[in-house]
């Protein structure tokens, strides 16, 4: 399957496993339920790690754990839940977390430009249609007009 990673078309080589999946060999995401209750054997995992979040999970509880994930997967059930924007943001500027950020669900093309603005990297679209056609949605607007995490400073402190 292929994504978008930082603007380019990628083909994705992570598998989502369910709560109840056999862990395999290879870069895996779980979701946060499954990392609470096999924190030990996951942090020993051969491959990447990554975690799934929605907009309900508890944020905080996974911050100390940070360093484990390669990957952390948000969520978007449907457009108009924007709590994992906030997860976005907080995860960059309060955590420091450098790794990849991907969203993943009902995400609309008139959104991309502004999930890359709260520091996300990556995309799973459910709905994608033209793959190519949706890349130029990064290039709709050339400036925010509020800071974000690629442009920390407001635009009245830009210039």
């Amino acid at each position: 399957m292929q994504i978008i990673k930082d603007r380019q078309i990628v083909e994705d080589n992570w598998l989502h496993l369910d709560d109840e999946a056999e862990l395999v060999v290879g870069d895996v995401t779980v979701s946060i339920t499954r990392w609470q209750a096999e924190h030990e054997t996951l942090v020993k995992h051969n491959g990447g790690l990554g975690l799934r979040l929605s907009g309900s999970d508890p944020l905080e509880e996974i911050i100390p754990d940070l360093a484990s994930f390669s990957l952390i997967v948000l969520i978007f059930p449907v457009f108009v839940d924007g709590r994992c924007y906030s997860f976005a943001r907080l995860l960059r500027d309060r955590y420091g977390y450098e790794g990849e950020i991907r969203a993943q669900g009902d995400i609309l093309y008139d959104q991309l430009f502004y999930m890359t603005q709260c520091g996300i990297n990556s995309f799973e679209m459910a709905n994608i249609g033209n793959i190519t056609e949706v890349m130029s949605a990064f290039d709709d607007f050339s400036e925010s007009y509020q800071a974000t995490v690629l442009k920390p400073e407001p635009l009245y402190r830009r210039r």
